[in-house]
């Protein structure tokens, strides 16, 4: 771990004071890779959404703990079950169209808890 010697080494922390005598310095690690949680342990958010997306609506499935891999790997099987395009990226699934009721049960299915957002 590189030694803090300067402020500029503290400024790229984004730390601006801090009165808790034990805090640490050291920087985090934003690239660490993130633990997955078990699917039971997990609450994930459905929603539809059409913001910024010329009317057409998507399915958003946001709140999933874990690596980028296993996202793509959830968000591809999600897509191939429900037979419809999408992406993922950022911890969030869109999957094209309205399909909530599906993806709910296919979640269900591999034991993820879930819930509602929205209308």
């Amino acid at each position: 771990m590189k030694k803090l010697n300067s402020l500029e080494d503290l400024s790229s922390l984004n730390i601006v004071y801090s009165t808790d005598p034990d805090f640490d310095f050291s920087p985090q690690q934003d690239g660490e890779p993130q633990e997955k949680l078990p699917n039971d342990k997990q609450t994930l958010y459905i929603s539809l959404d059409k913001k910024q997306r010329a009317g057409k609506k998507v399915t958003k499935i946001e709140n999933f703990i874990g690596n980028d891999e296993d996202l793509t790997a959830l968000s591809k099987f999600l897509k191939t079950k429900c037979g419809v395009g999408g992406s993922a990226k950022d911890g969030v699934i869109l999957i094209q169209g309205d399909v909530r009721d599906k993806a709910e049960e296919i979640l269900h299915s591999q034991g993820f808890k879930t819930k509602r957002k929205g209308g």
